[in-house]
């Protein structure tokens, strides 16, 4: 039986050094497995009690699937504001907005020269009213659940939340509010007496002029941006991004993703199946001008490739 000794285990005492290695395989298993689902462990975020950080949000495709200037338009298309043929204008470049995932300045370009057309002569106080309504008809199903829990994080920790988007200031005011933000950062258009010139004041707050719209309001508000945090979908805003302690890639696009992976900044992503797949004009609703026209400016923007 002794010749079989070998084929018993024995007990033997660890050593300190396999003890050592043990406990570093374990870790080095542990870290593996979280890594391969992305559950990697993260500081407690955001700090309870601290009144000197805040959350700046981006809006379109962040916060809300789509552009809000888009869906504005539909808005104001359904209030007899413009024409079937502006509409489907509206229609494409929100359907090239939600396949594309990123915006392109000439798209948006546009959709600011005839917003701005069609408001001119309009007051303020009647272009307010109507963002609520239509808040309600096209802009609240269409706000993505993972963002808004980021920003009620954020509330809940005590801290100011506010949107900053190329959006006009007052449709961002009605979102924020809607949202229990504490408020927006937008695009001014000029106003005389109440009344909509067709001008804006200034440029659209866009790009670095979004960075420049933060560090202002960081300045006034006593805030510390080392200690505030930033999420955005798109390229256009790593200046925003680059300006906080903590920034965030939300629904990124192709070069912001690799951006945020290269600075190792945290990513979400809210998006389900292709986005291919999520096109299409969810509401002009049965207006087949719309439809047409929308399917045949894809159908010619396809040609052209």
């Amino acid at each position: 039986m002794a010749a079989l000794g070998w084929l018993t285990p024995r007990r033997r005492s660890a050593t300190a050094r396999s003890v050592l290695a043990g406990e570093a395989s374990a870790e080095a298993a542990r870290k593996s497995s979280q890594e391969a689902v992305g559950t990697t462990e993260e500081p407690q975020f955001p700090v309870h009690g601290d009144d000197r950080a805040a959350a700046f949000f981006d809006l379109d495709n962040t916060v809300m699937q789509g552009a809000a200037l888009f869906h504005f338009g539909r808005g104001l298309y359904k209030r007899k504001f413009f024409e079937t043929r502006e509409l489907a204008r509206f229609a494409w470049q929100q359907a090239w907005f939600r396949l594309a995932g990123v915006e392109d300045p000439e798209h948006m370009q546009e959709a600011r020269d005839s917003a701005l057309s069609i408001v001119k002569g309009h007051r303020v106080a009647e272009l307010q009213s109507i963002g609520e309504e239509i808040y309600d008809e096209y802009m609240a199903e269409r706000i993505w659940p993972g963002t808004r829990a980021l920003a009620q994080a954020h509330l809940d920790a005590g801290q100011k939340v506010w949107l900053v988007t190329a959006a006009p200031v007052e449709i961002a005011q009605v979102i924020a509010r809607r949202l229990g933000l504490t408020g927006a950062l937008g695009t001014v258009a000029e106003s005389v007496d109440g009344v909509y010139t067709g001008k804006l004041v200034g440029e659209p707050l866009h790009g670095p002029a979004k960075a420049e719209a933060v560090r202002a309001l960081a300045a006034a508000e006593g805030l510390d941006l080392g200690r505030c945090a930033a999420y955005s979908d798109s390229h256009n805003d790593i200046p925003m991004l680059s300006l906080v302690g903590h920034p965030y890639a939300i629904n990124p696009d192709s070069k912001l993703r690799k951006h945020a992976r290269d600075l190792d900044w945290r990513l979400r992503d809210y998006r389900t199946g292709r986005k291919a797949a999520k096109v299409g004009i969810p509401a002009a609703a049965g207006v087949g001008a719309v439809a047409g026209g929308t399917a045949a400016a894809i159908a010619l923007h396809r040609r052209r490739r």
